[in-house]
């Protein structure tokens, strides 16, 4: 079994060559799960449920957020409705929507998809370790595919992370800091590990936003208005392959295209 997750889909741009690449890429690498991180496909600051359904209808199965989730107010309504996009489970039962979503491959395997958030230098929301374990007590025996975006600042989060789910979990994937790590690898128990899968979107920018308005930020600390940028546009990704009978990695392959 393989499964794709695309880094973090910036804005238009980043919409726009998922939307010309997905379904090559679903064909090429036999993909039986797609899943992406679109918590910043509106402009750059949260998702609303037309660009959710976009993003669905092109062939993505589930779609995870992080923090900028609740930019849009519009979602507050439509996260109950579309158990396919997750927010993240620790944020708790008081806010809308869920944080996993289960459902079946195309190759007919069960699968879960979660999705929790880190809290060095983010909001202090439930503790995203012991979430995890709740949320693994709580998931069918037979479901033995379990992947997790874990979106989170700090890289010793998400190492750490990584080794508490060991063996237990298919892939612990990081994103939120936009800009694509080189330490995938399969750890000793089974899991598929990578700290931040980078991310669709313009990459002539700062993390996705216009440079010279970040910069001019930099420099005189003064409110700014952040814009998407428009130029050089960039798929990153990563391919998971498993043994769905066991739920364990066998390798882990970042992956990345251009647009046209």
């Amino acid at each position: 079994m393989r499964i794709l997750f695309i880094g973090d889909i910036f804005a238009s741009p980043g919409r726009r060559i998922v939307a010309e690449n997905l379904q090559r890429i679903i064909s090429e690498e036999k993909i039986d799960l797609a899943v992406a991180n679109v918590e910043n496909a509106a402009g750059g600051f949260g998702v609303t449920p037309a660009v959710a359904q976009e993003l669905l209808s092109l062939g993505l199965d589930v779609l995870t957020t992080g923090n900028h989730v609740w930019d849009k107010r519009e979602i507050y309504d439509y996260l109950p409705r579309q158990p396919r996009l997750l927010r993240p489970a620790n944020y708790g039962d008081a806010v809308p929507g869920t944080g996993i979503y289960i459902g079946k491959a195309r190759n007919g395997a069960p699968y879960a998809v979660f999705n929790l958030q880190g809290r060095v230098h983010l909001p202090p929301i439930e503790c995203p370790f012991r979430k995890a374990e709740e949320i693994l007590s709580q998931l069918p025996p037979e479901v033995k595919v379990r992947f997790l975006d874990f979106h989170a600042e700090a890289t010793s989060e998400k190492v750490a992370m990584g080794w508490h789910l060991d063996g237990r979990v298919t892939a612990v994937i990081g994103t939120h800091t936009h800009i694509a790590t080189s330490d995938a690898r399969v750890l000793p128990g089974g899991t598929a590990y990578l700290t931040d899968c980078g991310m669709t979107g313009p990459y002539d920018s700062v993390i996705g936003v216009e440079k010279k308005t970040v910069i001019q930020k930099f420099l005189t600390q003064l409110p700014a208005r952040f814009e998407a940028s428009k130029g050089m546009v960039e798929l990153h990704a990563v391919i998971v392959t498993l043994d769905d009978s066991t739920g364990l990695a066998t390798a882990i392959t970042p992956y990345s295209t251009n647009a046209d």
